[in-house]
C-alpha cells in the first residue's frame, strides 16, 4: 500500500482518488476510445478489488450499480483499494451491441494479446492493466437481448474463498459455473484473481430490483473482505446454492404464450408455455422434464425450433429458495421505498 498503483501510466498514491481513461484500439475513423476507470485508494492497507461492467456493450445494469458503488459513502472509508470500471465495452456500449466492432464477443478473447485481433487487444489491456494488479474482481452481467436473468452469482463455489465471497454477496441464487475458455473468469482464476460474476436483469434495460441487489451485493462483499466497515446488521437474505442447471428449448417454431416466469418453482411434467401459429391454433407447449425454480427466460414472443425458453436451476431446497427470493424482493424494494442514494432506514443504499 505504501507504493503508488500504477495504470495507464498515472501513478495514483494511498488515500488517492483519481479518474483517468485507459487508451484502447483507434477506430478506422481516427477516433480515439477509452476505457473510463475510476480508482479509489484508502489510507489503510487492504485488498484490491476491480469492479468492471459492460463488458458486453448492451449489458447496463453494471453501470448504474458502479455509479452509485462511487457514490456510497462507505467508499470513502476504505481499506485497501478499489478500482471501478462502469464501460469495458466501449465500442459495444455505443453501438448498443454485444460485441465488439469485429463481431467478437470479448468474454471469449482473453487473455488476448497485444499483437492480436481487435477483441483480443482489448482484452489484453483490460487484463494487464486492471485484473492483475487485483486480489479479486466481480465482473456485472445482465441476461442477453429478449432475455432476463434471476438476481444470481456464478462462480467456482468448489474454491472455498470465493464460494465465501459469493455467499457474502447476499443474493438468493449462487451457481457453481465451470470456467469458459477465453472468458474473463479464466484468465482471471490462471493469474491467481478471485472473481464473481454477477448476473441479472435484461440486456438494453435497467432493472431497479436487480440494481439494487447487484450495488448491495458489492457492498456486502467489500465487508467481508475487510475493505469497508461491517455492517451492523446481517443480510436477511440466505443463499442457497444450484449445482446443475438446464435450458428448456422450444418443441416448434410460432408464437409463445408463457405460463410461468422468473423465480418460479416448476416440478417435472409442468407446462411451462404454449406455442401457437399466426392463426392462433395451438402447435404445441412447452413442458418440462426437470424440477427446479426459474433463473433464466426468454421475453420476445416469437420463437424458433430448438431456441432456448427457460433457465432452470435445481436446488436441494427449493422451498427455502422461494422463501428467500421473497424476502429479498421485500428486503431490497421496501413498500416505503426513498431516493436509493440516500441513507434512510428505508433504502437499499444504507450503509
Amino acid at each position: 500500500m505504501s507504493d503508488p498503483l500504477e495504470i495507464a501510466g498515472v501513478k495514483i498514491g494511498p488515500g488517492e482518488s483519481k479518474r483517468l481513461e485507459l487508451p484502447s484500439v483507434r477506430l478506422y475513423t481516427d477516433t480515439s476510445m477509452g476505457i473510463p476507470v475510476f480508482v479509489t485508494r484508502g489510507k489503510r492497507p487492504g485488498p484490491t478489488l476491480f469492479v468492471s461492467a459492460a463488458i458486453h456493450g448492451d449489458e447496463l445494469n453494471g453501470v448504474e450499480i458502479i455509479g452509485r458503488l462511487l457514490k456510497s459513502k462507505s467508499v470513502k472509508k476504505l481499506r485497501g483499494t478499489l478500482i471501478s470500471v462502469p464501460i469495458v465495452n466501449v465500442y459495444g456500449v455505443l453501438n448498443q451491441s454485444r460485441y465488439l466492432p469485429d463481431r467478437r464477443d470479448l468474454n471469449r478473447s482473453f487473455p488476448g494479446s497485444s499483437r492480436g485481433t481487435f477483441a483480443g487487444r482489448v482484452a489484453n489491456l483490460f487484463l494487464q492493466e486492471i485484473v492483475s494488479k487485483c486480489d479479486y474482481g466481480i465482473d456485472l452481467h445482465t441476461g442477453a437481448i429478449h432475455r432476463s436473468n434471476l438476481p444470481q452469482v456464478r462462480a467456482n463455489l468448489d474454491d472455498d474463498e470465493t464460494r465465501e465471497m459469493a455467499r457474502a454477496f447476499g443474493v438468493s441464487v449462487m451457481v457453481n459455473s465451470n470456467l469458459r475458455d477465453g472468458s474473463l473468469r479464466q484468465s482471471a482464476s490462471e493469474l491467481g484473481v478471485k472473481i464473481l460474476l454477477y448476473e441479472a436483469g435484461e440486456a438494453l434495460r435497467f432493472d431497479e430490483l436487480s440494481i439494487r441487489a447487484g450495488y448491495r451485493g458489492v457492498i456486502n462483499v467489500m465487508r467481508q473482505l475487510g475493505m469497508i466497515t461491517k455492517a451492523r446488521k446481517k443480510s436477511p437474505v440466505e443463499p442457497f446454492e444450484a449445482r446443475q442447471s438446464v435450458w428448456v428449448r422450444a418443441s416448434e417454431s410460432g408464437f409463445i404464450s408463457h405460463l410461468k416466469e422468473l423465480g418460479d418453482y416448476v416440478s417435472k411434467g409442468d407446462e411451462l408455455a404454449i406455442i401457437k401459429d399466426p392463426y392462433g391454433e395451438v402447435l404445441n407447449s412447452v413442458v418440462t422434464k426437470y424440477e427446479g425454480i426459474i433463473i433464466g427466460k426468454q421475453n420476445i414472443p416469437l420463437v424458433q425450433e430448438g431456441e432456448a425458453l427457460y433457465h432452470i436451476a435445481y436446488f436441494k431446497k427449493p422451498d427455502g429458495v422461494m422463501e428467500s427470493l421473497e424476502t429479498m424482493q421485500d428486503y431490497l424494494i421496501p413498500e416505503d421505498t426513498t431516493d436509493p442514494l440516500s441513507d434512510s432506514p428505508s433504502s437499499l443504499a444504507r450503509d
